[in-house]
């Protein structure tokens, strides 16, 4: 193998932020309403009195915003819904006998309230609002809050608001950051506590995750943006180019890389880039995460090139290959795949259905991304008869008693012999 583009490693400031982070958990624990108030002052440069956001305000939301937009925008809630519904119908409940008076079952139930973090930053996402609140929706969740940073002027973008309600939120707060974590997790006199906390964030509100986790769950600690691509000679380095920039621009800090067998395909990539960032409109950003992060690897072989991806274990992995579909599942970890050359990243990122909050950080070596199992419990349940009792019980009083757990033994024996102890 050899490296093309390296990454330019950068230092952190992780100690500063999780300190900062507690600090901010601590004072919304305290002080509820007032300390969100007292942020959106400080990080938002906002008074706001009312943090919900009322029926009147999304109307005048939806009033804003261009048809076509509103149409797009139901266009992607009726895919992504469509998507997460059939997924819910591959989880099913069952009871089974599995020896003579033994039967066992497996119950889906639905979490009863989930918070949805839905980020504000450089562009209003409104894809990420459909992403964290539709598959909790179809998966039966009675109440999902949402929290959102409001604009300059105190308002939560129309956009994201459009989106957030035509997606079926029940409740919309205009609070950001690590502080609206907090609020999700433990309540204030406006917020109530959730169960579980999804979608993605900056630093500071992936890490308000990682401490409450604990006191709620969370769908996972995901990073800034990545992609990589995987390509052969017969790749378009127009289209690997720009599916490099299209992730590049989220974010200064997203990953970004390519491997390919081709050399002249990877000199290729490399001056199109510089070609394409002279008319992107988002090249700051892009640029700054091209240059920090941004690697192309020359493999000696596809098997190498697929070695390399599972190492990587990227969020969103993009194979522009020939045979892509052929070998599709000698990749195994990866967030989201992406077969073929026409098969963007981008149309999963707003349109296409799947869902865009994947593990980063190589996390999908071990985690796959949202989905709507992220918000079901299945849990099971047993029902013994006596004839069940028969086969299991001599099993479980010899245990018990080799392990010293005399209470157990009791338990089981009581039931099968009508006595506490063995005679």
């Amino acid at each position: 193998m050899e490296i093309l583009k390296q990454e330019q490693l950068q230092g952190g400031g992780k100690i500063q932020v999780e300190e900062a982070v507690s600090s901010i958990i601590q004072r919304v624990r305290q002080e509820g309403d007032a300390a969100l108030k007292a942020y959106l002052r400080q990080f938002d440069g906002v008074d706001i009195e009312e943090l919900h956001v009322q029926e009147k305000d999304i109307q005048e939301a939806l009033s804003l915003l261009p048809r076509t937009l509103i149409e797009d925008i139901q266009f992607s809630v009726e895919r992504i819904k469509a998507f997460a519904e059939a997924q819910r119908r591959t989880l099913t409940e069952f009871e089974q006998e599995m020896i003579p008076g033994v039967y066992l079952g497996q119950r889906v139930i639905p979490i009863e309230t989930v918070g949805a973090y839905v980020p504000g930053g450089r562009y209003p996402l409104l894809s990420s609002a459909q992403m964290a609140i539709i598959p909790a929706k179809v998966a039966g969740v009675s109440n999902v809050k949402v929290c959102t940073p409001p604009t300059k002027t105190g308002e939560v973008h129309p956009a994201v608001l459009a989106a957030a309600h035509l997606s079926g939120a029940d409740e919309i707060y205009r609070v950001g950051g690590a502080q609206a974590i907090a609020a999700l997790a433990y309540g204030t006199e406006s917020i109530g506590p959730v169960h579980k906390i999804t979608g993605p964030g900056n630093v500071f509100v992936t890490e308000a995750k990682r401490q409450v986790h604990g006191q709620v769950g969370i769908d996972l600690l995901a990073g800034p943006s990545e992609v990589l691509v995987v390509a052969d000679q017969f790749a378009n380095p127009v289209y690997v180019a720009s599916d490099l920039l299209a992730q590049a621009e989220h974010d200064v800090n997203a990953r970004v890389a390519l491997v390919t067998t081709d050399r002249n395909l990877g000199m290729a990539v490399l001056r199109e880039i510089e070609e394409q960032l002279k008319t992107l409109p988002t090249a700051e950003v892009a640029r700054a995460s091209w240059d920090r992060w941004g690697q192309v690897f020359l493999a000696d072989s596809l098997e190498e090139a697929i070695s390399i991806v599972n190492d990587w274990a990227p969020e969103h992995l993009h194979v522009q290959t020939t045979n892509a579909y052929e070998i599709k599942d000698q990749f195994i970890n990866y967030g989201s795949l992406f077969l073929g050359g026409l098969s963007s990243v981008v149309y999963a990122d707003k349109v296409c259905g799947t869902n865009h909050i994947l593990p980063t950080r190589a996390a999908a070596k071990y985690t796959g991304g949202v989905w709507v199992g992220t918000f079901l419990k299945v849990v099971t349940y047993q029902s013994i008869k006596q004839e069940g009792v028969e086969v299991l019980a001599p099993h479980c009083v010899r245990q018990s008693g080799q392990e010293g757990l005399i209470g157990h033994l009791r338990s089981a024996n009581i039931r099968w012999s009508g006595k506490l102890d063995i005679e």
